[in-house]
């Protein structure tokens, strides 16, 4: 493993989106294609070092290690310089295997929304690349910050990015624009993060008061005796990573973002950007939270069943694409919710899976409803019918990621589906047999996604030649995917059949990390019976 000293390569990992992002800005007024190159090269940098230290941490065969209860945080890899030393902040980075996989995923997906973007975003291409790797270096130090200042200031600072691309870049709908998106989101975004902020205030106060010290490091912060404050705080968190999850009924800003985002915004938002809120859960309020989150698991995972279904049944109603595949996602969070909050080791390996499992297929489904509207210039599904016998390459594919999506074997949501299920059935039977059959409704809505779009009565053309006249285009003729699009979709269809088929490389990145959380979730439990048990016996006495 990587010995536990400075490394430059977590600060380089939020470096390089930011300074590439902002070259792209620079150097728009010479050249427009230039800044797309600019932000793949600056994504493809990004990714390559997280496999760098994916490869340095030498992760083979931890699935087999068992770490003591009261082991610290197993990080491979830190960095930390002070900030503003008078309030006990500072720039501390720190990486485990869980943030390292959520790292590499953004990677990823951050190639796929600049390649997806290549011929969409036409103007503005600078200042649209700039937003968008902002956004991304955001993500990744949400991921990496382990001083709660910090973790706040990258949380709050993705927003404004995000904002910017729905708003510019966004599409209109029929009675909402884009620019009612943007705020929707941004509204429901900061004032949940805002909740957030002041729990972590009263935390580090109390903190304070015990031990005389303020910082806002997480390790230092770690089992600090909250007493009554505990559930309140742990509200003010769940609220905030709630929204942005999201879960029901924190969700109404999620459709309308998917719906109006570019692609490449929806890309972010769903491959990346809701993982933010699962990973805050795991990070934060299991840990810091033990007790109040085990009273607190039987509300969670009923909003999560809720969402599980609510989700899937307005997903089946939908006509746009888009709004079809952001509902999805609502759905698919709460399998996540079910697997945080059984706080398992196996549930939480499952987590880990399905997170990485939803950001490929959901991204691949986004930058195909992307692909379509620049051919048809419409996302209606009533409109659509006959794509099977009109592309080569567009109709299999577009099958094979809502076969995924539905988390057919083979395929890495199967696995994390699976594993989530398995480990939340000891402790949470009913909870379990509900959300199993909640996947008979993911199965009819991907296969009505696949109907309407794919067979039936094939006037595709016919579409394409009206939508393109009402918008005022010139007309075209139909082309299947492209060499550039091909490639990108293949890249995440391997993703997901590596994670379907050979998870274990991930599970053994992964284990150490929620062996620790799922310790320090439980321990509690162990901790509150002792106590209660040597009050009884000072009683007796």
């Amino acid at each position: 493993m990587i010995e536990l000293q400075q490394t430059w390569m977590l600060p380089a990992l939020i470096a390089i989106p930011f300074i590439a992002g902002l070259l792209c800005w620079l150097v728009e007024r010479f050249n427009k294609r230039l800044p797309r190159w600019i932000a793949l090269l600056g994504m493809t940098l990004t990714f390559a070092l997280s496999l760098v230290l994916w490869q340095q941490g030498d992760f083979s065969g931890m699935s087999q290690q068992v770490i003591a209860p009261d082991a610290n945080a197993p990080w491979v890899a830190e960095f930390s310089v002070p900030w503003i030393p008078s309030f006990g902040i500072s720039f501390h980075l720190a990486l485990d295997g869980l943030s390292l996989m959520m790292v590499a995923l953004t990677g990823l997906l951050g190639i796929a929304a600049v390649a997806c973007s290549w011929n969409e975003i036409q103007r503005r291409v600078g200042f649209f690349h700039l937003n968008l790797l902002w956004s991304l270096g955001g993500v990744i130090g949400v991921f990496l910050a382990i001083d709660l200042f910090l973790f706040f200031f990258f949380w709050e600072m993705m927003l404004v990015p995000i904002y910017f691309l729905i708003a510019l870049w966004g599409h209109d709908v029929v009675g909402k624009t884009k620019e009612y998106a943007a705020t929707k989101f941004f509204i429901y975004t900061q004032a949940s993060g805002l909740i957030m902020l002041v729990g972590i205030l009263i935390l580090v106060i109390i903190s304070y008061a015990q031990k005389g010290v303020v910082s806002f490091n997480y390790n230092d912060l770690l089992g600090t005796s909250l007493g009554g404050w505990e559930y309140p705080i742990m509200l003010c968190f769940f609220i905030g990573f709630a929204v942005k999850l999201p879960i029901i009924p924190f969700h109404g800003w999620l459709p309308d973002a998917h719906a109006q985002a570019p692609t490449a915004g929806s890309v972010d938002l769903a491959g990346v950007l809701i993982k933010t809120a699962a990973y805050g859960l795991i990070r934060f309020v299991l840990p810091l939270f033990p007790a109040a989150s085990q009273d607190f698991a039987p509300i969670a995972m009923t909003l999560g069943t809720i969402g599980i279904f609510y989700g899937a049944w307005l997903a089946f109603m939908q006509t746009d694409m888009k709004r079809l595949l952001a509902y999805t996602s609502i759905s698919h969070m709460g399998f996540v919710v079910l697997a945080i909050y059984a706080g398992t080791l196996l549930s939480l390996q499952g987590l880990m899976i399905q997170m990485l499992a939803h950001g490929l297929s959901s991204a691949a489904l986004f930058i195909m409803a992307g692909q379509l509207y620049e051919r048809l210039h419409t996302r209606d599904l009533t409109l659509m019918g006959g794509m099977w016998g009109q592309f080569r390459y567009y109709a299999p594919i577009l099958m094979f990621f809502c076969a995924a999506l539905l988390g057919i074997p083979g395929t890495g949501n199967f696995i994390g589906e699976f594993l989530i299920l398995f480990g939340a059935f000891a402790d949470y039977p009913v909870f379990v047999v509900l959300a199993t059959f909640s996947l008979v409704l993911a199965g009819l809505y991907s296969l009505i996604l696949i109907h309407k779009a794919l067979f039936g009565t094939n006037n595709i053309k016919e579409v394409a030649l009206k939508e393109t006249k009402s918008h005022g285009l010139p007309t075209r003729p139909l082309k299947d995917l492209g060499k550039r699009e091909l490639s990108l979709l293949l890249m995440l269809a391997a993703g997901l059949v590596w994670l379907g088929l050979y998870p274990q490389p991930f599970l053994d990145t992964s284990s150490h990390a929620m062996q620790w959380i799922n310790n320090a979730y439980l321990y509690s439990q162990v901790t509150q019976v002792d106590a209660s048990q040597l009050l009884d016996a000072m009683e007796a006495r």
